[in-house]
């Protein structure tokens, strides 16, 4: 009974204890073993927290890991290219405030207003949040917001936490030169 370690490369297997899993090894150390699924498309249903039934197809990556202790019964094998086999090259990216930062520029700033004329989130947040005379929640923001016309999600579901990322990472990346502060967990105050 091989391990999912003692296979080479590029060999086809079958999980032991799921045959339906089957795929490709890319490269096993002694933790993990990084491997290519052939079927990764899932059903998943799941209870929300309102107690409704949801159903949904998961198309996670192609590339997954698993332990490598994991037994498994070679099926073939498919050689690898090397790009992919090498776990040594570590992939980065550099971000655009980083490069701007390592060139002496600064880095580009979105500007206040889209094409229609209408305010961003996060500029109508920042104006909401300047007025404010207390911290707010990224919820009480997004329905001042509204309340005041300044902006309105057109069809998010989730428009609280997706302004919460976005001024964290205007705090992160502008650091003193940004136009919130984190007053307390979940709130956010402006920086005047």
């Amino acid at each position: 009974m091989p391990t999912l370690l003692r296979v080479k490369p590029g060999s086809r297997f079958r999980l032991r204890e799921m045959p339906e899993v089957t795929g490709v090894l890319v490269k096993a150390t002694e933790s993990r073993a990084v491997v290519h699924l052939d079927r990764p498309v899932q059903e998943v249903e799941f209870v929300d927290g309102e107690g409704q039934s949801r159903r949904f197809q998961s198309r996670g990556t192609r590339e997954t890991s698993f332990t490598s202790a994991v037994f498994v019964d070679v099926i073939g094998f498919e050689p690898l290219a090397n790009e992919e086999n090498d776990m040594s090259k570590t992939k980065t990216k550099k971000t655009a405030t980083k490069a701007a930062k390592v060139n002496g520029a600064k880095p580009r700033v979105a500007k206040a207003k889209s094409a229609d004329g209408k305010l961003s989130c996060l500029d109508a947040a920042a104006k909401v949040l300047a007025s404010a005379k207390e911290p707010m929640t990224t919820k009480a923001l997004i329905e001042a917001m509204a309340e005041k016309k300044l902006w309105s999600s057109p069809n998010g579901q989730t428009p609280a936490a997706t302004l919460y990322s976005a001024i964290l990472r205007e705090i992160t990346t502008k650091g003193k030169e940004a136009r919130f502060k984190k007053a307390d967990r979940g709130l956010f105050a402006a920086t005047n």
